[in-house]
């Protein structure tokens, strides 16, 4: 990798300011001196430092993400705040991605990350990759509706929904529920509802995959993904009841 690309991607500032930089002779690798922007070097094999302090490189970011409402889940809008927008320049030079979307007003976990294999793994309808919400309904949540969403629901567009797993935790005018489902059409956990002749009125996504979402972010936070972490997405199973 060039000497200039690396220290941009990590946050040592832009390409421009990179170069100028390395004229003053700051990096080194490997106890070299390297001037030339061109110059290519093995981050995972060389010591680069910069004024003395090494280089860290990692190749791809993990990071969860408590999305808040108001939000996009997209990585650029030229009228609205994306989640992208919540990250530090550090981060946020890395070029992640979230790994589908949740809707504007939607709350919950968010994956966010540069692994276009990862994201690829979790997003494939193969996979059925079973994605867990908490909703609060207006309206009566009945056995009636567990049947329908077990089977499949038919939405306003006439797609039939893959089954979906739900749970009532109350019931009555105003029910609180907990829904899994394996796929991500736009505005679906609502739609699924208005089938049944019900609306969402709050929204949160709990767990993608067997990640559950750390309840200590609060709305907005993120952290990186811990080594195990990753490794519980990347060996989600698909749902059991697929």
């Amino acid at each position: 990798m060039r000497i200039d690309k690396l220290l941009a991607t990590i946050g040592y500032g832009s390409r421009k300011e990179v170069k100028k930089m390395l004229k003053t002779g700051a990096v080194l690798a490997d106890g070299v001196v390297i001037k030339d922007a061109k110059t290519h070097v093995d981050p995972e094999n060389q010591m680069v430092t910069v004024n003395g302090e090494q280089v860290e490189y990692r190749e791809f970011i993990y990071l969860m993400m408590n999305k808040p409402p108001g939000v996009l889940s997209a990585t650029e809008d030229i009228a609205q705040h994306t989640v992208i927008d919540l990250l530090t320049p550090e981060d946020a030079v890395r070029e992640p991605f979230p790994v589908g979307r949740l809707d504007k007003d939607t709350e919950g976990l968010l994956v966010i990350t540069n692994d276009g294999q990862l994201s690829h793994q979790l997003l494939s309808p193969k996979k059925h990759v079973p994605k867990t919400y908490y909703a609060v309904i207006s309206g009566e949540v009945t056995e009636s509706d567990i049947s329908a969403f077990k089977i499949g629901v038919t939405l306003d567009d006439e797609y039939v929904t893959k089954p979906a797993r739900l749970i009532i935790l109350k019931s009555g005018e105003t029910s609180e529920i907990e829904l899994t489902i394996t796929e991500g059409k736009f505005h679906q956990v609502k739609r699924m509802f208005e089938a049944v002749g019900k609306k969402v009125t709050y929204l949160k996504r709990l767990t993608m995959g067997d990640l559950e979402l750390d309840e200590d972010l609060e709305p907005g936070e993120y952290r990186d993904l811990t080594d195990e972490e990753v490794e519980i997405l990347r060996n989600s199973k698909p749902a059991d009841f697929i």
